[in-house]
């Protein structure tokens, strides 16, 4: 019975360990993640000398808009261009200047350079790489990925700990209007946790899906399309995934893992280019621009510029509505379409994670979503400030411990096997899990014999 409750109350550090370890994550991604939801206004307000510009009768061809940034700019290499999401907004082109990476934006009717951008230093790239690694690489994305996971076994654990069994709910589904001191926190922090549940459940399992482990695991099982797509185009090496970064998302989350094509310098003796006009080679730009709205691809994509020889073009819509998603990728010699991937090619895990990461962002249904969003965001950060108060009153006096074990037991011994599940679903919570216990025990182990050492008389 000794060693039983030993066990137990090893576990039950490690709830509130793993809680301590969480909400500095969880208060993190929802500040960052409240700045993000509003990009489009900060974006409207903070740049409107860059994005905005009066409309004229007529607009220059992408092309044009390229010759004349190559002409200001003749040792630059272009990586990317934005076409105008609208009649009144500038152009935009991506840029690498001496080892800087540059948003460049350009008047499409005038020619005119408006100013530009540093790409991976504004406030919105900033706050997207917070959220995704921290700023520190890999390192700080299995960090998220694992503050997330311990974040899904807190709540599940947490659900069914707290679940009220009896005939009230009073401090579960509603706090005790008498309550004072820790139990009002108590109360705040269960009513809060128990309706927020879900929500917060939503936002880690679709903020999950974008993680660098985990995430390239769960996309790489779901995300399957016919081999035959891709059966007669010449294949990279690489996956379209390439294409996004930390601090830029280019391509869905559903086409990440599918081929990346390849061009052919020989394309036109292929037979490639048969049904391509004459004046694709000297306009190619302006005829991937013109494929796009041909295929009915919506304003608001990017074209990724081919980078050396096999390089392709590649349009890429990462739509608010996922219904209107579009990947095209275009050889960049005969201006062919290699591949074209859209929503009636998702799978339904795809359809429904990409339905579920635009509501993660706020981008479904406009403002609503984004305001929903935000209340979540502030909602956990309440939760994590409240569990943290309520530790801290809970606490052994005088040093950093964690409160005595539950007296209900059984049902901990539950929710024991509820994290050990959780823990083999995700595994880095699972392998953190056995890291912790191994070294507890060991710890515990050497408590227990230091008292058996005498110094020699």
């Amino acid at each position: 019975m000794r060693e039983s409750t030993s066990f137990y109350n090893l576990a039950w550090r490690w709830h509130f360990y793993a809680g301590l370890f969480v909400i500095p994550f969880m208060i993190l991604l929802s500040v960052t993640g409240i700045i993000y939801l509003f990009k489009p206004q900060l974006d409207t307000w903070m740049y409107a000398d860059l994005m905005q510009v009066p409309v004229a009768e007529q607009r220059l061809s992408a092309d044009q808009q390229l010759a004349i940034l190559r002409e200001a700019y003749p040792q630059v290499v272009v990586s990317k261009y934005l076409p105008p999401a609208a009649q009144d907004r500038s152009a935009q082109f991506v840029i690498n200047q001496d080892g800087q990476e540059l948003n460049l934006f350009v008047d499409p009717y005038s020619g005119s350079l408006l100013g530009s951008q540093d790409a991976l230093w504004n406030l919105q790239a900033v706050v997207r790489k917070l959220h995704g690694d921290l700023l520190i690489g890999t390192v700080g994305d299995r960090l998220i990925e694992l503050a997330a996971g311990w974040g899904i076994v807190l709540v599940v654990s947490g659900l069914y700990l707290w679940w009220p069994r009896g005939s009230s709910g009073a401090g579960v589904l509603w706090p005790r209007l008498s309550a004072r001191g820790r139990l009002w926190w108590r109360d705040l922090h269960a009513v809060t946790g128990f309706w927020g549940s879900a929500l917060l459940l939503f936002m880690l399992l679709t903020g999950m899906t974008w993680t660098g482990y985990w995430g390239a695991q769960f996309a790489g099982a779901w995300n399957h399309f016919p081999a035959a797509m891709w059966d007669d185009v010449p294949k990279s090496g690489q996956l379209t995934g390439s294409l996004n970064s930390s601090s830029q998302q280019t391509v869905a989350w559903a086409v990440e893992v599918t081929p990346l094509p390849a061009s052919d310098p020989h394309a036109a003796h292929h037979g490639h280019a048969v049904h391509q006009p004459a004046a694709v080679s000297t306009n190619l730009l302006q005829h991937v621009v013109d494929s796009a709205a041909e295929r009915g691809v919506q304003p608001g994509y990017s074209i990724s510029l081919p980078q050396g020889e096999q390089g392709v073009y590649t349009v890429a819509l990462f739509a608010d509505d996922p219904r209107n998603d579009a990947t095209l990728h275009f050889d960049q010699y005969s201006g062919a379409v290699l591949a074209d991937v859209r929503w009636k090619d998702y799978g339904p895990v795809a359809k429904t994670v990409e339905t579920g990461v635009m509501l993660h962002e706020g981008k479904l249904f406009g403002l609503a979503n984004q305001l929903l969003m935000a209340a979540v965001c502030l909602l956990i950060i309440f939760s994590s400030v409240s569990g943290l108060v309520l530790w801290w009153k809970r606490r052994p006096a005088g040093r950093f411990g964690v409160p005595p074990l539950r007296h209900d037991l059984p049902r901990w011994k539950t929710a024991i096997g509820v994290m050990m599940v959780l823990g083999v679903i995700f595994p880095l919570v699972g392998a953190s899990l056995l890291l912790v216990f191994v070294l507890d025990w060991l710890l515990s182990r050497f408590r227990q014999l230091r008292p058996s050492t005498r110094p020699l008389a």
